[in-house]
């Protein structure tokens, strides 16, 4: 039996898992559904619903578990939710709702109706993707079927020759690069896709990860693919150097993609023996457009674009992109451009690797009237051993702060051993961009608190907030 979907309910060839797409329609269709919303962790419920809502084109709404009590209201009502599908523990989040549980796939799964008001949506909306979450309202982006396609069918051509047989989710299906570059490509490729909780794997809410347990998991499944965020990776790479070990021979790439990942890290991964490769995208893009490659690889880049997309730069440095665009967002009727702004500044080198070098809202201008993109700087941190994540602040000020949080297991000496990663950072950077002031982050509360989206970025005004005060009571150091 050729094995299409493995999960730990079950394991299931084509026509087999055909059965399961078309029981989960079976529910959609009785519930007269038009727009879905899923609150499940990744399983193959998670997967037959998004693949039966895409055949019968109801609009699907995958939520993130993470999303708080006021996020999730927004996205319900925003998108005109009028079903939703989620874990029995989830469920219990609408008390006032009469659910129905069903066994879909295996798994136990609750459907309710809910007095969704029919929203104004673009014309072709199949799936609505909310941001990170950066705020109480995040922003819904309208995706198209021929998008999807377009950009499922660029990553199966890209990938091709590696002869991916195995990918193993572990992102959350509600976030649009698991959910596109992992389940459907994979599904589209003819691969297995390994369906586990993501607690299985060592991703405990949005940004909680043990590398040992991934490590164990990645082992056991025998998988050849992988999508991580960069602290994932760093985690990993720590962990792996820690305890003398090297990643499982059989892998054949992960792709790291959300932030920025930096060369140092990179290298640091394939001497490790992890076959790590930075790709870039945005959700208005429907997920990736651009990817290194095997044979095909600059580290430091975010490499070359795919098949499906078209990416160029701006006069005053903005990456642009078209091919495969979103349809537009949730109640803005403003027509999508044929070019798409994405606010990141960059570079094309001659052999047309892009070059991310910040987000353009974020640029700081200091004392002296410098310009410094904070992702910089902040690359040049996390690629020392003990810095796990970094923030660069100091708007105005004629040297700049940063709060960090360490590498877990990095005890002794911490100060010292960070002191002296500010220190290596620094003597990379001009004097303009060097690091004068510092703060130890507390990683635990820092992340509950939403210091971070679900994909690592810094919600920065947040990470200021906390952490300003104790910045301005420090003395900064005289810059050599």
């Amino acid at each position: 039996m050729t094995v299409v979907l493995q999960s730990e309910s079950g394991a299931w060839d084509a026509s087999g898992w055909q059965r399961e797409v078309n029981d989960a329609g079976a529910l959609v269709r009785q519930a007269h559904t038009r727009v879905l919303a899923t609150l499940l962790d990744n399983g193959p419920a998670s997967v037959a619903l998004d693949e039966a809502a895409l055949g019968a084109r109801v609009v699907h709404v995958p939520l993130p578990p993470f999303f708080t009590p006021e996020q999730l209201g927004h996205a319900l009502d925003a998108a005109g939710v009028d079903t939703i599908a989620a874990h029995p523990l989830l469920a219990e989040r609408w008390p006032q709702l009469r659910w129905t549980p069903h066994r879909l796939a295996g798994e136990a799964v609750c459907l309710a109706e809910r007095p969704g008001a029919p929203r104004d949506l673009p014309a072709g909306t199949v799936k609505i993707t909310f941001t990170s979450g950066t705020t109480g309202r995040p922003k819904g982006v309208c995706l198209g079927a021929p998008a999807l396609e377009a950009v499922t069918a660029g990553l199966v051509q890209a990938l091709g020759p590696l002869g991916i047989t195995r990918h193993l989710s572990v992102l959350p299906y509600a976030v649009l690069l698991e959910n596109v570059a992992g389940a459907m490509a994979a599904r589209r490729q003819g691969a297995t896709l390994l369906s586990l909780p993501t607690r299985r794997l060592g991703l405990t809410g949005s940004s909680q990860f043990d590398p040992a347990a991934f490590d164990r998991a990645l082992r056991e499944h025998g998988a050849h693919s992988v999508i991580l965020l960069p602290q994932m990776l760093r985690a990993w790479c720590a962990w792996l150097g820690r305890s003398g070990q090297r990643a499982d021979p059989g892998l054949r790439f992960v792709a790291v993609g959300g932030a920025a990942v930096g060369a140092p890290l990179l290298t640091q991964a394939h001497a490790l023996g992890i076959p790590a490769y930075e790709g870039y995208g945005l959700s208005e893009a429907c997920s990736v457009q651009t990817l290194n490659l095997p044979g095909a690889n600059r580290p430091g880049s975010a490499g070359r674009v795919l098949p499906h997309g078209q990416v160029r730069i701006a006069p005053d440095g903005e990456i642009e992109l078209r091919g495969s665009l979103h349809l537009g967002y949730l109640g803005d009727p403003v027509p999508v451009p044929d070019w798409w702004p994405s606010g990141d500044i960059g570079r094309l080198d001659a052999d047309g690797y892009l070059h991310i070098e910040g987000r353009r809202k974020n640029v700081l201008i200091t004392a002296y009237g410098r310009n410094v993109s904070p992702e910089w700087v902040e690359t040049a941190l996390t690629a020392q051993p003990a810095v796990a994540q970094a923030v660069v602040l100091g708007d105005g000020q004629a040297q700049l702060d940063a709060v960090i949080w360490p590498v877990p297991g990095t005890t002794a000496n911490l100060d010292d051993a960070i002191a002296q990663a500010v220190n290596r950072a620094n003597a990379t950077l001009p004097d303009y961009a060097r690091i004068g002031r510092w703060v130890l982050g507390d990683a635990a509360r820092d992340l509950a608190d939403g210091l971070f989206t679900p994909n690592g970025r810094p919600v920065r005004e947040r990470v200021l907030a906390r952490h300003g005060p104790a910045l301005a009571r420090q003395q900064a150091p005289a810059l050599s």
